[in-house]
Formats: structure tokens, C-alpha cells, sequence
């Protein structure tokens, strides 16, 4: 197994998945598995090397073969929401050169007046902690597609480096602007961006102790699930999925709910089709991704929330 960790504000976990060695962590908060009595009751939780935000209730399950960078992305002024001061993570493919998710937390507050970091010269920034032979050049530029945030930047206004941290394009997936963006009246807005102004009033109307977690992506796992590659390079993902689990508090107590989004990406707003058509459970859209979400739940909360979906239980605004 190959490591790489730096003290940076990005910290980095540089996966090959030829042989791991199992640790949990003695902790009873959201962002560690619970052990009891000494017995760890997440057996599918996440591995711990060097960087325990790997366990966070955000991150689904590390993928065990190829070869996985995951970047947790940190910034000092996060302490206010954070102890960990983790702003959002991806998993990285280097062989496929592409990200296959962005996780993060939101809360109540995650408001600021840092919208729309612009980058120097106006271009995305690549990760430095990606090595070059690991990532293409920006091949989005002037592609017919959006460089689409898996992490918006709307969703980390809170300062300038947590949103300047969005626009790297390790956080970024080819979306079509029909489904990612919005008609220059604002009267029309693509299924992919209804969902993430749907998750943000979600988060206005969080208790002061309640938490979101998020895990976003495209898919480039499968063949089938593919529209194209850019200049024959970069993936350009047919179906983009979000996991939402919601933590609240009842009577002093908190209690999970969850929901699992699956759209495919198309060239055109689709006026007619609403964000709860494309909703379903988690343990669903596992099946459709094969990918293990909030793994670090404890197992038996983890069943129930996967399981469960009660549209009822959501606000539809």
C-alpha cells in the first residue's frame, strides 16, 4: 500500500488496496464508528491510515482496487462548524483520471459573502497534490459541457479559501449546461441544479445541532453509464447520483433519515419532470452506482436509513 499524507490544508490518502490493516477509533461522535464493548459494530466503516476523516458519516466506502486518491481538503477558518476543519473530500481515480465523488457536511450558517471565487486568468486550478501523469489538462474548456462543481461553490460561502477550494478540478465532473446551470431568465433550471438549491433549504430549516451529509458524483465505473470522452480523455458521466443523509435532533435525542438522487444527464431542462421522480432509497441507489454510502453509521442504523425511504419525511419546496 502505497501512503501519502501532507500537513498541507489538503490532506491526502494516496489508496492502493493491496494490503490494509484494520484500526477503529474509540470515539462516540458522528465522524468515528462506535464500539461496543471493545467490538467495532461497523464492519463495513471505512480503514483508518493516517487521516481519521476517512470514518466522517459523509464518506461512502473506499474503493479497494485500482488505484484511489482520496483528498480531504482542510481550511484553518472552519473551526466554527468543523473541529476537524475539513471543508469536503474526493475520491480520486488516477487511472481513469477522473473523480468518482465529492463528500461534505452542511450545516446550519453555511453562508458568507464568498460566492464565485474567481481563479487566476479565470481558469479552473488543477489540485497540486495530483500527480500530472495522473490527470488531463482542462479538456471541459470550450467542449460543449460546464465544468460542473460536485462540491458547489454555493454550498461553501463561509470564506475565501473554502470556496476557492470548490473550483479545483478534481471537484470537477463535463455536465451539460441544461442540467447543471439555468436560462438566462432564471425562469428554467437543469434537474441537476434544482437538487442542490433543494439541498441548501434543507439546510435553512436545520435545527442548530442537526447535520446534512452529502456524497455526490458521476458515474465512470461502467461502460453503459458513460455519454463520451472528451478528445477521447476525460469521462464524461451518463447518470449523477447524490446520497443525502440527515441527522436531526427529537426530545434531546438524534435520529437519520436518508435519500438517494439518480438522474441521467441530458442536454435539456426537462420543465416536466420533478426532483422527487428521480428519488429513491440509498440501499436502490447502491445498486445502481456499487457504491457502499455512510458506511460509518453503525450497522444497525445503517440497514434502517439504507433501507427506508419515506418521501413524507422531506420537505418538497
Amino acid at each position: 500500500m502505497k501512503l501519502l499524507h501532507t500537513l498541507r490544508p489538503q490532506s491526502i490518502l494516496y489508496l492502493c488496496f493491496a494490503c490494509l490493516t484494520l484500526f477503529f477509533a474509540s470515539c462516540g461522535d458522528d465522524n468515528n464508528p462506535v464500539i461496543d464493548d471493545g467490538k467495532p459494530v461497523n464492519k463495513n466503516a471505512n480503514v483508518v491510515t493516517t487521516d481519521k476523516a476517512v470514518l466522517r458519516l459523509e464518506f461512502p466506502a473506499l474503493k479497494k482496487t485500482g488505484r484511489q486518491q482520496v483528498i480531504v481538503y482542510r481550511v484553518s477558518d472552519h473551526k466554527k462548524y468543523d473541529n476537524d476543519h475539513v471543508n469536503y473530500a474526493v475520491e480520486w481515480d488516477c487511472d481513469k483520471k477522473s473523480q468518482r465523488w465529492s463528500c461534505y457536511q452542511m450545516h446550519l450558517g453555511y453562508t458568507g459573502k464568498y460566492d464565485r471565487v474567481t481563479p487566476n486568468n479565470n481558469k479552473y486550478p488543477q489540485d497540486p497534490n495530483i500527480a500530472t501523469e495522473d490527470r488531463y489538462d482542462d479538456v471541459i474548456y470550450r467542449s460543449g459541457f460546464d465544468h460542473g462543481h460536485i462540491c458547489p461553490n454555493a454550498d461553501r460561502k463561509y470564506s475565501y479559501d473554502a470556496n476557492y477550494q470548490t473550483f479545483y478540478m478534481s471537484n470537477m465532473q463535463p455536465q451539460y449546461s441544461k442540467f447543471n446551470g439555468f436560462s438566462d431568465d432564471r425562469k428554467n433550471y437543469g434537474l441537476w441544479a434544482r437538487m442542490e438549491i433543494q439541498l441548501r433549504k434543507w439546510v435553512d430549516n436545520l435545527g442548530p445541532k442537526d447535520t446534512i451529509f452529502v456524497c455526490k458524483g458521476g458515474t465512470i465505473d461502467d461502460e453503459k453509464n458513460i455519454i463520451k470522452r472528451i478528445d477521447g480523455k476525460l469521462i464524461v458521466p451518463k447518470y449523477f447520483f447524490t446520497a443525502v443523509l440527515r441527522k436531526y435532533y427529537i426530545n434531546g435525542k438524534h435520529k437519520y433519515i436518508a435519500l438517494g438522487y439518480w438522474c441521467d444527464q441530458t442536454n435539456s431542462y426537462r420543465t416536466n419532470e420533478t426532483i422527487k421522480q428521480h428519488c429513491m432509497s440509498i440501499e436502490k441507489l447502491e445498486q445502481l452506482t456499487g457504491i457502499d454510502f455512510f458506511c460509518n453509521l453503525p450497522d444497525d442504523i445503517e440497514a434502517n436509513v439504507e433501507k427506508n425511504y419515506n418521501e413524507s419525511s422531506w420537505k418538497w419546496l
